[in-house]
């Protein structure tokens, strides 16, 4: 069968996302509102999903597919979960924004603070992007420098100075990887390879005066799954003592690998952290924190402005504190480590029989299917024509099987709580067969 007759196969069950795509892309840019759900990466029609419950989405023709998605991180607790669902029909009946300060925002920076080392202040945003942009723009306001370093394979989110990508050399200007973004807007971003010590020494030697902020994924999950040797974390902790501020990102990785982040589970503090998806329990949410001589800087208190129409939204924070709670009162982050642990265990035999390179990467429910021939990587690294070739039909063969996976061979797969042994077993059998399906 060919690919576009297979393709063709694919659309005619799934007629009705097939015909919502047909209409998107007649008023919607490319037919989705984000690029990687467009299937661009492993080719047919997207899925457009109609509801979700537990670890499960449905999808417009009313097939039901085991999520590894989640939302690509939020929904930690699950698809519809009743106490988040409860806590936030609540929170509607009471109105659903006010563009004023309100209990929830409170409560909920509280539990930030409380439990992320070295913040002792917070403030609420409605997205990653805006969290990080916020945050380094008041790293440069407390430090009064300008530049900026980030690490090839992180993402922070589509803010114009960080869509840069890295070129040959150890150290790199920042050149636009996105059209509509001049190069002066990157001029004072400068990009380095992970897992590279000596990299960051050469460039903190060259420029260490003028560095304002190193911000980087303490978990990088946007290129693949990259587990960072904490010592290579440790060196940039040292040297951001010396020269600028350390931040963490961790939108994905906050609240999702134990209570107080990467930071707790490392054991480095960093100097500000951005946060956003668990948080927000599927609400739009983000946030940004540091040390109170550094937030101090922030308007109203100081001179570096930063505002937003629903920033601290009513709902959103009592959608966060709801799945927060329902964390820490069910053991969820060990809980979540175990189901990692688990799913590790049924898989190493699977991947083991596989008829061509896959490596399992995992950290805590975080994990990624690595299709890389010669191992998995710690900094960023592309995948070949075949090896892309082998992901894609890898993707379709376990969307047949009732399993959705992020449709890029890039992108990380996320556990819940909902995900019980019989959802890891279920996704288990289904590789077993998908992968002896593309041999």
């Amino acid at each position: 069968m060919t690919n576009e007759s297979s393709a063709h196969g694919r659309e005619s069950r799934r007629p009705r996302s097939a015909g919502l795509y047909e209409r998107a892309c007649r008023v919607i840019p490319g037919g989705v509102s984000s690029p990687v759900r467009a299937f661009r990466a492993v080719g047919g029609t997207p899925l457009f999903i109609a509801r979700g419950a537990g670890a499960q989405v449905f999808d417009a023709d009313g097939r039901a597919y085991l999520d590894l998605v989640g939302s690509w991180g939020p929904l930690i607790a699950g698809h519809a979960h009743p106490e988040v669902i409860a806590a936030v029909s609540e929170a509607l009946a009471r109105g659903m924004t006010y563009g004023a300060p309100c209990a929830a925002e409170v409560e909920l920076a509280e539990r930030v603070v409380a439990a992320y080392p070295a913040v002792e202040q917070v403030r609420f945003v409605s997205s990653g992007t805006e969290a990080v942009m916020s945050a380094i723009r008041v790293a440069r306001a407390f430090s009064g420098r300008e530049l900026i370093v980030k690490f090839a394979g992180c993402y922070h989110g589509h803010a114009d100075h960080l869509l840069v990508a890295a070129g040959s050399g150890l150290a790199t200007f920042g050149r636009p990887s996105s059209a509509g973004v001049p190069e002066a807007f990157t001029a004072c971003t400068r990009v380095l390879p992970l897992d590279d010590e000596a990299a960051v020494a050469e460039l903190f030697a060259r420029e260490g005066a003028r560095i304002a902020a190193v911000i980087i994924e303490p978990v990088p999950a946007n290129h693949g799954l990259l587990p960072q040797r904490r010592a290579f974390l440790a060196a940039l902790r040292q040297v951001t003592q010396q020269h600028g501020a350390l931040i963490f990102d961790e939108v994905i990785s906050g609240f999702r690998l134990g209570r107080g982040g990467a930071a707790e589970r490392l054991g480095i503090t960093p100097d500000l952290a951005t946060f956003g998806k668990v948080i927000g329990g599927g609400m739009p949410v983000g946030a940004f924190g540091g040390a109170r001589a550094i937030m101090a800087r922030l308007a109203p208190d100081g001179d570096t402005y930063q505002a937003g129409t629903l920033s601290g939204n009513p709902v959103a924070m009592t959608a966060g504190l709801a799945t927060l709670d329902l964390l820490a009162r069910e053991s969820g982050w060990e809980r979540l480590e175990n189901r990692g642990a688990e799913l590790e265990r049924l898989l190493a035999p699977v991947l083991a029989a596989a008829p061509f390179p896959v490596h399992l990467v995992r950290v805590g429910s975080l994990f990624w299917l690595s299709f890389h021939a010669a191992g998995a990587p710690r900094a960023a690294a592309p995948l070949t024509a075949d090896e892309t070739a082998r992901f894609a039909a890898l993707f379709h063969a376990m969307l047949d099987r009732g399993i959705y996976l992020p449709p890029s061979a890039y992108e990380a797969c996320f556990l819940s709580l909902a995900h019980g042994n019989a959802e890891l077993t279920q996704l288990a059998h289904a590789l077993r067969e998908a992968l002896a399906t593309i041999a």
